[in-house]
């Protein structure tokens, strides 16, 4: 797993789904499967079959969440930089879009429509490091696109 980035609203919300998981979701499907159980024969007994799916969805998401909360970096968004970094408010400009602005979030906040663009994708990556000013050409699913990067934050 690669190294994953949260602000920390971003791990706030990790830690609340977590306890949801943990503490509705997680018990609710224990009553499920109980009472599915109560129906009879399990190898044919639907209820049984699709309460036992969500529980192993259930656990393996609060294993991921648990993973993701232990190994993740909290990015705090108030250092002052001068290259961009995760965590980084980026106000750029291209000829194709216009003066747009992103913020490099880790993976599990990635929010594309709402200008949140993770670390790893492509653009993303060809901002890291980058210092005002600088132009660069990133290659996205509808061809090359240059930028230049007007304010870092």
């Amino acid at each position: 797993m690669s190294t994953q980035y949260f602000s920390p609203e971003g791990l706030e919300k990790l830690k609340k789904e977590l306890e949801e998981r943990r503490e509705q979701v997680r018990p609710e499907v224990t009553r499920k499967i109980l009472a599915a159980k109560e129906l009879g024969d399990l190898s044919e007994n639907a209820e049984y079959i699709e309460a036992k799916e969500m529980q192993s969805f259930n656990e393996g998401r609060i294993g991921e969440l648990e993973d993701m909360i232990k190994s993740g970096v909290l990015i705090s968004p108030h250092q002052k930089v001068e290259v961009v970094v995760v965590g980084s408010t980026v106000r750029v400009k291209s000829g194709e879009h216009g003066e747009q602005k992103f913020t490099i979030v880790g993976a599990a906040e990635s929010n594309p429509v709402h200008g949140f663009i993770s670390n790893e994708s492509p653009l993303g990556t060809a901002f890291l490091g980058r210092k005002k000013n600088e132009e660069i050409e990133v290659k996205t699913p509808g061809g090359m696109v240059s930028y230049k990067i007007l304010e870092i934050n």
